[in-house]
C-alpha cells in the first residue's frame, strides 16, 4: 500500500527567497516523492530506519541527507514510521546566489546524493527548523544569513555544471533581426540570413529556433504580420500596396497570414484587407 509524505504541524513557514522548511512523517510501506519544480533536501531526524530500495538494504541515522534536485522523483520502502525535515527552494533562488558568487547561475545546479553526510547542512537545517517551530523570533536577518550560508555551501560543494542552452549569440541575433526587418518586402533567403549570422544554413535553422521559440520562417512572416497590421490601422495605403511592401506574395497571401498568425483578432484588419 502506498502511503505520501505526510507534514505535520506546525505548518510550513516561507522564509525570504523562496525556501520552505517542514517536517514530514512517512509510514511503514511504500514512500514516494513526486517531481516538484523546487530542489529539495531531506534530513532525517530521530530514531534511526531501515528499508529497501529496489534489492538495496539501507539504515538512515539522524542527519543523513538527501539531496534531490529540481524534477527528480524517489520512491522506497521503509520498515518503520519515521520522521525528517525538508528544505525545499527554487531553483531561480540557487541561481541569483551562484551569480552574486561570481559563477554562472544559468548553468547550475545541485547533483543529487543520498545518505550524504554533511556537518554544515546539517547544522543549518537544524537551525532553520528550531527557528520555524519557535515561530520565527530569529526575524528575517537570522533566517536570510542562514539561507545565505546553506546556498553558499551547496554551491561550494555540491554544485553540478548544467549543459548550456546554445543559442545565437546576442550579436548574431540582433543582427539578423535587424536585417529581416530592413528587408521584409524583399525575397529573404536562408543562405542570405545565414551569411548575416556568419554561420551555415543549417546551423542558422536550429540556433535561431533555440534563441527565439520560433522557427525562421515563421519568424519572418510574424514580423510581416505585425508590419501589416501597422499598415492597416493606419489606412494609408491600399491592402495591395501593403501586402507586396511587407513581403507577402500578394493580398490573398497576406490575408491568409493574418487569419492564421492573428486568429480571432485579425476580423477589423481582415474587413480593411478585402
Amino acid at each position: 500500500m502506498q502511503l505520501p509524505l505526510r507534514a505535520t504541524a506546525p505548518a510550513p513557514l516561507t522564509y525570504p527567497g523562496d525556501l520552505h522548511v517542514a517536517h514530514y512523517v512517512t509510514r511503514p510501506g511504500t514512500v514516494t516523492l513526486s517531481a516538484v519544480a523546487e530542489h529539495r533536501i531531506k534530513i532525517h531526524r530521530g530514531t534511526p530506519v531501515t528499508g529497501s530500495c529496489g534489492i538495496s538494504r539501507f539504515r538512515y541515522a539522524h542527519g543523513d541527507v538527501d539531496l534531490l534536485p529540481a524534477g527528480s522523483a524517489d520512491s522506497w520502502q521503509e520498515d518503520h514510521t519515521s520522521t525528517s525535515v525538508m528544505l525545499h527552494f527554487a531553483p531561480s533562488l540557487l541561481a541569483r546566489t551562484a551569480d552574486e558568487l561570481g559563477l554562472d547561475g544559468a548553468r547550475i545546479g545541485l547533483a543529487a546524493q543520498h545518505q550524504l553526510r554533511d556537518p554544515q547542512i546539517e547544522h543549518i537545517a537544524w537551525a532553520l527548523d528550531a527557528d520555524r517551530e519557535a515561530g520565527r523570533p530569529g526575524g528575517r536577518l537570522y533566517t536570510d544569513s542562514l539561507t545565505t550560508a546553506l546556498l553558499s555551501h551547496l554551491l561550494a560543494r555540491h554544485r553540478t555544471a548544467q549543459a548550456p542552452r546554445h543559442g545565437l549569440s546576442k550579436p548574431q541575433l540582433q543582427r539578423v533581426t535587424e536585417h529581416i526587418d530592413a528587408h521584409l518586402d524583399e525575397d529573404l533567403s536562408l543562405a542570405r540570413l545565414a551569411h548575416v549570422a556568419g554561420l551555415s544554413a543549417s546551423h542558422l535553422k536550429t540556433q535561431f529556433k533555440r534563441s527565439t521559440g520560433l522557427p525562421l520562417h515563421a519568424y519572418v512572416v510574424q514580423r510581416r504580420v505585425e508590419r501589416a497590421r501597422t499598415l492597416l490601422l493606419r489606412r494609408e495605403l491600399p491592402a495591395s500596396r501593403i501586402a507586396l511592401d511587407v513581403g507577402f506574395a500578394h493580398q490573398s497571401h497576406m490575408v491568409r497570414c493574418l487569419r492564421r498568425v492573428l486568429g480571432a483578432d485579425a476580423a477589423p484588419l481582415l474587413r480593411r484587407a478585402a
